[in-house]
């Protein structure tokens, strides 16, 4: 392996086109310089940013590149044969194609698979890990990726809210979680008519909505026909609640879920403090902004209710969540509370979640309860990342919200 690859790799997951499992490497030289990530990056940006050092550079090349990047998976810039020598020797030393660092895998019995993935913190040197997790079920396979490091929310009943937020994941940084794991199924080179992935979440650690930049940035790039053509009504993305972006995601053509969790106000600022800034109320209305500019495949919005034992779980609940949703096209999705060390809650039992989600689905709402997967590996968002660091104090959140709204 030569220096510059050494360095692109530097706290890197490194893979062939059929292997699953890292190689550890040597870290570069600091005096070394930094290699910039193409993954995540736009065809104008790769095109402006390889063009800039390198005057034989045409413009078709670009396609080339991303199509080796996407299409085939390849990392190695040498294995990019229809480039020339020189141009493959630029793109060698001064960029790479870095997916982060496996510190953890686990495989559960049930077919679950949780990775515990490494990104560096340029601020302070410091670890940053989060969470990506593939649930396989029947026929389907979905993945689950992370858009932040940590979280800022503090919502009471969730791990990751343990967590202190130390930054927003890059574009490039989401999509290595995708192209890991089409990497660990054989997935390259991409087969359109045979996807390893059916179905992509962004429900792992953080708010999406508050890295709308960089989540919106992975999407387009997903769904891209000069990226990785995945279909959109087959991405979701879920958010807490952050009103001013939900309208803005139906321009990307994919499906809404939201953290509801409470029927009022008040329950709902303990547990979702967000509810502070934008009351069910207005979220509601920001839902009914969704439907009417998304198109009909992805009109339907899912809400996601955790199931806490004398907390949100009576028949007085849920009648009043029937009448909270009149009118809009609804999923209502129960979640049994998973408990993790420390937390105040317990699940509800299974005869109030089946009375609960017997009274919703008898008002023409379509109404499922949601069954945690991966409990031997403890693969409930934010659980496997605690084992192996904890958090000191919760964080601020005001600054860092309406510094990513803007």
């Amino acid at each position: 392996m030569s220096p510059s690859q050494l360095r692109c790799l530097k706290k890197a997951f490194t893979y062939s086109v059929q292997a699953s499992y890292s190689t550890n490497v040597n870290l570069a030289s600091k005096s070394e310089k930094p290699l910039f990530n193409l993954l995540g990056r736009g065809e104008s940006e790769v095109g402006d940013l390889v063009s800039k050092e390198y005057p034989k550079f045409r413009l078709f090349q670009t396609k080339q590149i991303l199509n080796w990047i996407y299409s085939k998976g390849v990392m190695n810039f040498q294995a990019m044969t229809n480039l020339e020598p020189g141009l493959r020797k630029h793109l060698e030393d001064n960029f790479c194609v870095d997916y982060g660092r496996i510190e953890t895998e686990q495989r559960s019995v049930d077919g679950t698979i949780k990775r515990l993935i490494e990104y560096g913190i340029p601020e302070n040197k410091a670890k940053g890990l989060v969470e990506a997790v593939l649930i396989t079920e029947n026929n389907r396979r979905t993945l689950c990726v992370s858009s932040q490091i940590g979280c800022s929310l503090n919502c009471t009943f969730c791990h990751t809210g343990t967590q202190k937020l130390l930054r927003n994941l890059t574009s490039g940084e989401i999509l290595g979680q995708y192209m890991g794991y089409l990497h660990l199924l054989g997935g390259f080179p991409a087969d359109p008519q045979n996807r390893k992935i059916s179905n992509i979440v962004f429900m792992g650690q953080g708010e999406p909505l508050l890295n709308h930049r960089n989540v919106f940035s992975a999407i387009k790039t997903l769904t891209s026909p000069q990226g990785l053509s995945f279909p959109s009504k087959r991405i979701t993305v879920s958010t807490s609640g952050v009103v001013p972006v939900i309208p803005r995601l139906a321009e990307l053509g994919v499906n809404l879920a939201v953290s509801l969790h409470a029927v009022n106000d008040e329950l709902r600022n303990q547990i979702v403090p967000l509810n502070k800034q934008f009351s069910i109320h207005t979220l509601l209305d920001a839902c009914k902004a969704f439907v009417a500019a998304s198109p009909p495949t992805t009109q339907r919005v899912t809400f996601e209710y955790v199931m806490l034992k004398d907390i949100n779980d009576s028949t007085r609940e849920a009648r009043e969540l029937v009448r909270l949703l009149h009118g809009l096209p609804a999923h209502v999705n129960l979640i049994p509370f998973n408990p993790w060390p420390g937390c105040d809650y317990e699940c509800s039992n299974e005869e109030q979640i089946k009375e609960f989600a017997k009274i919703v689905s008898s008002k023409n709402i379509y109404t499922t309860i949601r069954y945690s997967k991966g409990q031997d590996i403890m693969a409930a968002c934010g659980q496997l990342k605690s084992l192996n660091m904890s958090k000191a104090k919760r964080t601020p959140t005001n600054a860092i919200q309406k510094a990513n709204l803007a």
